[in-house]
């Protein structure tokens, strides 16, 4: 199908919802849009249509930071990563970063990012990979290995995924971080602030060398506590909401960060500088139940959606265990939980991800010269539809 009109949908932008318009799809790209009483629509009779039936029209999601889903993690090889790029289209992902943590033997690790990048993939297109854990100061959920902090090493991570573009997650405490950044940037290897317990003066350093953006804000950034009594600290968190240089996304799930933060981070930083992420793991997108951990204890997904949780046992207190968000459940939540008009919510799953990526000219909005990778939505605002680059990959829709 090399054009089409994807017509009667309400097409949302970033600021407004569009009634009653058609979108042209031509090779792959957005050719223009059309009001229903236009003149030049009813013109367009041999073109082939899909009836949208009065659903939102949207960009695609993009995910900045998701380890896996549907029993299928990244990290375990080129077959699962193709299944995961695979389910993702159910989910309104039509772009991601894959997610990766160090290898235990890091001899082996160039060979293990080769074999990712060499393999080819269909489904959720790879916008890169990012890796977390190379440079983190603090674990959280990420195992704590011993790093090599070398430029040569930085070097030696982007080259094993080329053509794929890196995106590292650092911690602002790691020693010698600030000069390992300009490198990273040299090579367009942007570098996300996570996992830090780094005082406002190292945070403000990192930003300065280089780092644009924090993941899973607030989730693994610690309050440093009180500089003495009654006198309150700064840390990441802070020094972060006070820059204009960085951008920071969500775990939306209502359990990974309260609502209010997030209201927070949009009053101080501007709604076009925060977005949606799922971080999800392997359990992302499965029914509520009892599954088994990686480390071979029960974990359990409380309700769809629900973040993983470990039970209590000899070598662990329990807790958190890994995200079971989905995006469009993340967009959802936005609306739901933090109040935001949809084509904000939208706009934090699509074109402030692809701005932070500097594909803003190219993906995240339904305008015309853009890629045409677009969902559809019914009114409980779940994917009925998807097309990836012009290509439909996942539709209820028939077309007619």
């Amino acid at each position: 199908m090399s054009t089409f009109v994807i017509k009667n949908s309400r097409i949302v932008s970033r600021d407004c919802i569009l009634d009653d318009y058609a979108a042209v799809i031509s090779d792959g790209r957005i050719e223009n849009l059309v009001a229903a009483g236009e003149g030049s629509l009813r013109q367009m009779t041999e073109y082939e249509t899909v009836d949208a039936g009065g659903r939102y029209l949207v960009p695609g999601y993009i995910d900045l930071h998701m380890h896996g889903a549907m029993s299928h993690l990244a990290d375990w090889g080129p077959d699962r990563l193709s299944r995961l790029c695979e389910a993702l289209p159910a989910f309104g992902v039509t772009g991601f970063l894959p997610a990766l943590t160090p290898q235990k033997d890091p001899d082996l690790e160039a060979g293990h990012l080769k074999e990712l990048s060499a393999a080819s993939y269909s489904g959720a297109a790879i916008l890169g990979f990012f890796l977390e854990g190379h440079y983190l100061a603090m674990s959280g959920s990420i195992t704590s290995i011993p790093r090599d902090y070398s430029p040569e090493r930085v070097r030696e991570l982007i080259a094993a995924l080329q053509p794929y573009r890196v995106i590292f997650g650092i911690s602002p405490e790691v020693p010698g971080i600030c000069g390992l950044l300009p490198i990273m940037t040299q090579y367009g290897a942007p570098a996300f602030i996570t996992h830090t317990r780094a005082t406002a003066e190292q945070t403000e350093a990192a930003t300065l060398a280089g780092a644009v953006h924090a993941t899973h804000f607030y989730d693994v950034f610690p309050y440093p506590g009180d500089k003495e009594p009654g006198v309150r600290g700064c840390g990441a968190v802070e020094a972060i909401l006070a820059s204009d240089r960085t951008s920071v996304d969500f775990i939306l799930d209502g359990e990974h960060v309260e609502p209010l933060a997030v209201k927070l981070a949009l009053k101080t930083l501007g709604p076009d500088r925060v977005c949606l992420i799922t971080d999800a793991n392997v359990n992302a997108g499965m029914p509520p139940g009892i599954y088994p951990s990686m480390g071979g204890q029960e974990i359990t997904v409380a309700y769809e959606g629900a973040p993983a949780r470990l039970g209590p046992s000899s070598q662990s207190p329990g807790g958190l265990n890994g995200s079971g968000l989905t995006m469009d459940r993340a967009v959802r939540n936005a609306v739901s939980l933090v109040g935001l008009p949809l084509p904000q919510a939208v706009a934090m799953a699509s074109a402030n991800p692809a701005r932070v990526l500097g594909l803003d000219g190219r993906k995240g909005q339904i305008k015309a010269g853009y890629d045409a990778d677009l969902l559809l939505l019914d009114e409980a605002l779940r994917v009925t539809d998807t097309w990836i680059a012009g290509r439909p990959v996942f539709s209820k829709l028939k077309i007619t």
